[in-house]
């Protein structure tokens, strides 16, 4: 625990480091979920992750390639 004059330093340091990462993060996850199921339209970030879904969701279908 800071105490004193370097508590309020790391304070303020916090602050300026919080204003550097305004704005929202949705475009940057709509991005980072680029694999969509043909079934039921489930988004997910990885071909690996999309393959797992489709096994347990969806047996039978299937699966589409990269």
């Amino acid at each position: 625990m800071a105490r004193g004059l370097q508590k309020i330093q790391s304070q303020k340091k916090n602050e300026e480091s919080k204003g550097k990462q305004k704005g929202s993060q949705l475009k940057a996850r709509e991005q980072a979920m680029r694999f969509t199921c043909p079934e039921c339209k489930c988004q997910v970030a990885t071909h690996g992750n999309l393959k797992m879904h489709m096994e347990s969701k969806h047996p039978g279908a299937p699966i589409p390639p990269e």
